[in-house]
């Protein structure tokens, strides 16, 4: 390999851990923040046995700042980090003309959005 392509590598593996720490700290402030408002407060926001299962009803209870539904939506910044470091990774092939893992990563991004399209919560 040449001095060029190992500082292509290093730039891409740079970007991508970057973003993947990024991801993982926001979702941990964002956890942490709504478990101190349930822990202040005393309640999750949410009534009797009933909890938000749906990522608009956890964006409602978000914008009413509701203990509960701001600790999921860190978690689902913390599940859907792997899944935009992957669309980033298709960002940094193609940004370096490595066309043949532009493919294979987009097919493996496709197979994770597909999978959070067709999968559910019972």
């Amino acid at each position: 390999m040449t001095e060029e392509n190992n500082s292509k590598i290093e730039e891409m593996e740079i970007v991508i851990s970057n973003f993947l720490r990024i991801g993982v700290v926001l979702s941990a402030i964002i956890v942490f923040a709504g478990l101190l408002m349930f822990l202040v407060s005393g309640n999750s926001g949410y009534s009797g046995n009933y909890f938000p299962t749906t990522p608009t009803e956890i964006f409602n209870g978000v914008l009413l700042l509701k203990p509960y539904a701001i600790i999921l939506l860190g978690l689902i910044i913390l599940i859907l980090t792997p899944v935009f470091r992957v669309g980033v990774s298709i960002l940094v092939f193609i940004k370096e003309k490595d066309f043949l893992y532009v493919k294979i990563t987009s097919f493996v991004f496709l197979i994770l959005i597909v999978s959070f399209i067709l999968g559910k919560v019972e």
